[in-house]
């Protein structure tokens, strides 16, 4: 595959878990020229903290230098915030921030400087990995700054789609073994990351929906 006809992808996270496998498998199943964004980057990852304009800035001239677009953006990079028992008084004012700072913010601010580069494909694709725990038809209590941060990621995801520019969708991996998820979790990261990659690579990919394991769920 020539650079002009290789695609690109950038997936932010991808410095383990969910984010790594799914910059893996966007590479080596798929064929992708893969940036693997991460705040301490090894290897050949890249250099991306979501929550700093300066390096979103820094990474979006790096890829416009090096191929001219971007094809697929995948939002992966996300922090927990409190536990299930938590009680509602209990969340802090300034752990919310953090949360949604890197959760929402982080995706929205990202999404923003790549949509220049992302014009420029001709199957442009954004996936916001977000949570059952952000679904408000199932919505519990716990965790309430990841679930709020959740919810804001899919109406991200429904305004975005309705400017018609780009493929946007939100997905939920599932309980996925990470370092999130913990080791008790039903699922492979393999299995978290199936979601994410189909929506990034399916030729007919719907826009505008939240699916797991490939199929629709509500909001």
């Amino acid at each position: 595959m020539s650079p002009e006809t290789q695609r690109v992808a950038l997936v932010s996270g991808a410095n383990r878990g969910l984010g790594k496998e799914i910059a893996r498998q966007l590479r080596e199943d798929h064929g992708f020229f893969v940036y693997a964004g991460s705040r301490h980057p090894k290897d050949k990852e890249v250099l991306l903290d979501v929550t700093d304009q300066g390096s979103v800035d820094e990474l979006t001239v790096k890829i416009a230098n090096e191929q001219g677009r971007l094809d697929v953006l995948v939002n992966n990079a996300g922090i927990s915030g409190g536990s299930y028992n938590d009680r509602f008084e209990e969340s802090e004012i300034e752990e919310i921030h953090e949360v949604l700072e890197t959760n929402f913010y982080g995706a929205w601010r990202l999404t923003q400087a790549m949509l220049p580069l992302l014009r420029a494909s001709d199957d442009p694709r954004v996936v916001n990995v977000s949570s059952g725990a952000g679904q408000l038809t199932e919505m519990n209590g716990g965790i309430h700054p990841y679930r709020v941060s959740k919810t804001a990621l899919n109406a991200l995801t429904r305004t975005l789609h309705d400017d018609g520019e780009v493929k946007v969708n939100s997905m939920c991996p599932g309980w996925v073994r990470t370092d999130m998820g913990g080791e008790n979790a039903s699922l492979s990261v393999e299995e978290g990351a199936d979601t994410a990659v189909w929506l990034a690579t399916e030729p007919d990919a719907p826009s505008g929906g939240f699916y797991k394991k490939r199929k629709p769920i509500p909001w």
